[in-house]
């Protein structure tokens, strides 16, 4: 049997619980799935020390009749009303009347010599790791790459007891005059701006900069950084290294929800080119924390039929846009950020598909008939957001070629759902599907 929600919610980030514990107010039955343990996203994982805006919203969860199926990963979307979700337990079709995509976003990474060394990590996946336990007191760090989470995660490894060695940002310093001017309407933000270069004080910080290569003989060594026409080698333990975010969009373009400059189309309601399908968060465009928890509330009050009060809230989330822009702006790549890999740089790590490899070729897709690139575990989330930087392909062509399964499923998550998912994993309300414990 098919369980049936009135609205189903993809991404337990601060979007997703915002829309989900907001429909679920309104008296709607709100399913809410994801593919970590425990809802919060990468923001605001568990575990970890939690602002007072993610404690207030985790605790709305809890208290909520919110179904929530924590571990499961949406795979498929087989028919309209439908999509398929995985998880250990097996496998389950979800129904809904209406749906609301929030994603998120990943890192992204651009290649340069030695970026696949050990410990060379993405910025958020370092903070992920020591948030997980992973010791960094005493270590040496580089930060380096692209917007506010150089910062961010900076002045969280200081806490935990780093030696953040250099932060190295590729925009100028004449590109973020207007950013700053556009935290003057938002205060919150102005004030952890400030909390973060306090706790970072006494680290250098390096405008117009970034990594041109990474060394070592079995794992990291050194970082060579450029700014300008000088070159110096920085010794450390760790470089940290993400050039801002790229969002999630393979089920919405698996959906075929319309999708323009990277981006998935919204109407002030937050509902896509598909009609009951809404999108929140950063599928919609990068705007931080607190315009994906807005956005989540506009669009679980207009999933829920309360257009008023979406309406109302859309408005606020107009007079936020400046701020959007102006992280679009101090976010843009720097074109010489082109030329760091050479012919031997691996550009797609699953299929060992090297810089030299890619760049004759017109497109993704001529691209990927000739080398498998993109066609490894991954499916393209790393190299396909570098490759269309680098060699200039259409980001349409990208998100065309995604197809289903969306993520690798076991082969028994293929046949039949309503045989593979436990008889007694009902979804009444208020319940949590976690993941089975592996034996």
């Amino acid at each position: 049997m098919i369980e049936r929600l009135d609205i189903l919610v993809v991404g337990a980030g601060p979007a997703g619980i915002a829309a989900a514990v907001t429909a679920a107010a309104a008296g709607k039955r709100v399913g809410l799935v994801d593919d970590n343990p425990a809802a919060g996203g990468q923001i605001w994982r568990s575990g970890a020390a939690q602002p007072t805006a993610a404690r207030t919203w985790l605790e709305r969860l809890a208290a909520s009749s919110v179904v929530r199926l924590q571990g499961w990963r949406i795979v498929d979307a087989p028919s309209s009303g439908l999509l398929r979700a995985e998880g250990n337990r097996g496998c389950r079709d979800l129904g809904y009347d209406q749906l609301i995509l929030a994603t998120g976003a990943r890192e992204r990474f651009l290649p340069f010599p030695g970026w696949t060394l050990p410990n060379v990590m993405g910025v958020g996946g370092l903070d992920a790791m020591v948030r997980g336990g992973l010791p960094i007191a005493g270590k040496r760090v580089v930060v380096a790459g692209t917007g506010p989470l150089l910062l961010a995660v900076a002045a969280h490894l200081t806490r935990k007891g780093a030696k953040i060695v250099a932060i190295a940002e590729q925009a100028s310093l004449r590109r973020f005059v207007p950013f700053v001017s556009s935290l003057l309407g938002e205060p919150a933000k102005m004030m952890q701006g400030v909390e973060y270069a306090l706790s970072t004080f006494g680290s250098r910080v390096y405008t117009g900069c970034w990594p041109v290569a990474a060394s070592g003989k079995e794992m990291l060594d050194t970082v060579t950084l450029r700014m300008g026409e000088r070159q110096w080698e920085e010794r450390c333990d760790y470089l940290a290294c993400g050039f801002h975010l790229v969002p999630n969009l393979e089920l919405p373009a698996l959906m075929m929800c319309h999708i323009d400059n990277g981006f998935v189309v919204v109407d002030g309601s937050q509902q896509t080119s598909i009609s009951g399908v809404f999108c929140a968060g950063e599928p919609t465009g990068i705007g931080g924390m607190e315009m994906a928890i807005l956005e989540g509330e506009i669009a679980g009050l207009a999933a829920a039929g309360k257009m008023d009060a979406a309406n109302d809230r859309s408005q606020r989330r107009r007079r936020s846009l400046g701020f959007v822009r102006a992280l679009s702006t101090v976010t843009e790549l720097d074109p010489r950020l082109k030329q760091l890999a050479t012919d031997a740089t691996l550009v797609c790590r699953c299929e060992d598909v090297s810089f030299g490899r890619l760049r004759d070729h017109a497109s993704w897709r001529e691209a990927k008939l000739h080398t498998r690139c993109g066609m490894g575990a991954c499916q393209g989330r790393v190299c396909g957001a570098a490759s269309e930087f680098l060699f200039g392909w259409d980001a349409g062509s990208i998100h065309s070629s995604v197809r289903p399964p969306l993520y690798p499923v076991q082969v028994s998550s293929l046949g039949h759902p309503d045989k593979l998912a436990d008889e007694g994993d009902s979804l009444s309300p208020a319940c949590v599907l976690a993941p089975k414990e592996i034996e």
